[in-house]
């Protein structure tokens, strides 16, 4: 049976579960202390639910059910608490210009790396201090929608379950496995040791082309951080180097648009395989 929603209502910032919210909004030591973080969008929620992760609270706007029915529905069936907000509140709560009135509280899996339990058969993108929340999105969403089978994530990288990188990836950290790595250049070499091919992407002309790497199955593409690339421990660490070929003047690419080459190349053999 459905939740009956709009009998419980919150109408002030002074309530304790809107403060908790805008605490798991802005203070990332917070969320990873409590296990929990927030979500907000209509869509975002309503996927967040279909992809099995435990909502706590939700609060919804009069308009937000009436605007978007079918999403607002999913949740309400699937929160552990549901309460209306006015728009003066959920503006209050957004992190967006334009709020559509859908705000969850969600508990965040865990993210836990295990690299004898790893399946070999897998393909993964491993991060190196990816500090730009747009950027870690964008990979988290391209990576699931080409299929990887996981995310490894150095120290230093930008939490996963921030409001902008939740926006950015547009669901993509509900399905995506996330590990958690530590330092990557003691972490590579016990995948090496279990058949992982490791690939350090540089920019180096010494390095194989990306379209002629092998990349496949049992690889881990491990990509750096935005200004500075991968540490030259962690390169070392590597099996391989590769690189994106380019003719014209640009010197490198943005991390996301190289990751998301990077990702094309992982899986393009099996996609060619299916046509």
């Amino acid at each position: 049976m459905q939740k009956e929603v709009g009998r419980v209502e919150i109408t002030s910032r002074d309530n304790r579960l809107i403060k908790e919210y805008r605490r798991l909004a802005e203070d990332a030591r917070f969320r990873r202390t409590s296990g929990r973080f927030v979500i907000e969008g209509a869509r975002l929620c309503a996927d967040a639910v279909r992809s099995e992760l435990v909502v706590e609270t939700a609060f919804i706007t009069e308009r937000a059910m009436a605007q978007y029915a079918e999403q607002t529905a999913a949740v309400i069936a699937r929160a552990n608490a549901v309460y209306t907000v006015p728009e003066a509140l959920a503006r209050h709560l957004a992190d967006t210009n334009s709020p559509q009135g859908v705000f969850c509280i969600a508990h965040r899996p865990s993210q836990v790396l295990a690299v004898e339990k790893l399946p070999a058969e897998g393909r993964y993108a491993a991060l190196e201090t990816v500090q730009d929340p747009g950027n870690l999105g964008t990979m988290i969403r391209t990576a699931e929608a080409f299929g990887l089978s996981g995310m490894l994530l150095s120290d230093g990288c930008c939490d996963p379950y921030s409001p902008k990188v939740l926006r950015a990836a547009m669901g993509g950290v509900f399905r995506l496995p996330l590990y958690a790595a530590g330092d990557l250049s003691q972490t590579l070499p016990l995948l090496n040791e279990q058949g992982f091919t490791t690939a350090a992407c540089v920019v180096d002309a010494d390095a194989a082309p990306v379209q002629t790497a092998g990349l496949g199955k049992g690889t881990v593409a491990v990509i750096g951080n935005e200004g500075n690339g991968l540490r030259k421990e962690t390169v070392a660490a590597c099996a391989k180097r590769i690189t994106i070929p380019m003719d014209g003047r640009a010197e490198s690419l943005n991390a996301s648009m190289a990751a998301g080459v990077v990702f094309w190349e992982m899986v393009r053999k099996d996609v060619a395989d299916r046509a």
